[in-house]
């Protein structure tokens, strides 16, 4: 490759010949160029003559959207609130030892103990001796009567007749 070479193998002397007869070509028949967007860079004033306009909230929200936010937000708060309760006791209970149910439940356990004896006994010495006495012949009278009938197919029914 000649050091005079372009990169596509085009001498030097032919690339500078076609470069100016683009050129050429450009400066009889210009592209015009026009901008597309235009930007101020200029300040402006922190104030002017100009009051303010008033900008009313025009926005209409239905009072069943209100009420539907409201609502889950509640509920969002209140499961919130249930469930850190719920860690609350679960976390106490991966605490709990044996030694720690005994103190707690044995001393109600034996006061529970005390209330039912005492209990008991206030209820034994309340109550009165009441003893019945029946005198004469006991008549026992039973008839059966073997008046049985059954009726259907798939769910049977029967009826006996006792008196």
């Amino acid at each position: 490759m000649d050091p005079l070479d372009t990169q596509y193998g085009m001498p030097e002397s032919e690339a500078a010949a076609d470069a100016r007869r683009l050129i050429d070509d450009w400066a009889s028949n210009p592209v015009r160029h026009h901008p597309t967007s235009f930007r101020d860079d200029t300040e402006p004033p922190a104030f002017g003559t100009t009051p303010p306009e008033p900008q009313p909230d025009r926005r209409i929200v239905p009072a069943w959207a209100a009420g539907l936010a409201v609502a889950s937000i509640g509920v969002g708060a209140g499961i919130t609130g249930i469930g850190c309760g719920a860690w609350l006791v679960l976390q106490g209970l991966a605490s709990v030892t044996l030694n720690g149910v005994l103190m707690a439940t044995l001393p109600v356990a034996g006061l529970a103990m005390a209330a039912t004896a005492i209990g008991g006994a206030i209820s034994k010495a309340r109550s009165a001796v009441t003893k019945n006495v029946y005198e004469g012949l006991v008549t026992h009278h039973t008839e059966i009567h073997n008046n049985s009938t059954t009726r259907g197919a798939f769910f049977a029914r029967t009826r006996n007749e006792i008196r």
